[in-house]
């Protein structure tokens, strides 16, 4: 069974940083695509990274134009881990992040594992 774990959320100040940290088991995990999905206050689900299956420096990394080179995916797949660097931290990051992996070339949306999400708090 396919389980993902998301940790590290929390409350940070506007500038802050934060490393969302996601543990993925029942799979093998070094040929699954992970990403980082996000639901802000009043909003849809949007991605906010993803990386590829394989090893580094294989590896290809896609963020979302808000992200503006403030956060960094990452995978360790000698611990079937992938992470999300977040740094400078704006008001408008509140929200759920969650993880997510799927089977190369298949949609997170329509066959990804979700984890249960991890609450990210960046006050005004």
């Amino acid at each position: 069974q396919v389980q993902v774990v998301e940790s590290g959320g929390g409350w940070v100040q506007p500038g802050g940083s934060l490393r969302l940290s996601c543990a993925a088991s029942g799979i093998n995990f070094s040929l699954y695509t992970m990403g980082w999905y996000r639901q802000t206050p009043g909003n849809q689900r949007e991605m906010v990274a993803t990386i590829s299956a394989g090893d580094n420096p294989s590896n290809i990394a896609n963020y979302a134009d808000f992200v503006g080179g403030r956060f960094t995916v990452s995978r360790d797949n000698a611990k079937n881990m992938v992470y999300l660097q977040m740094n400078s931290l704006k008001f408008e990051d509140t929200g759920v992040y969650y993880c997510t992996a799927t089977k190369t070339g298949y949609s997170f949306e329509m066959f990804g594992a979700w984890g249960q999400g991890t609450q990210v708090i960046v006050p005004p």
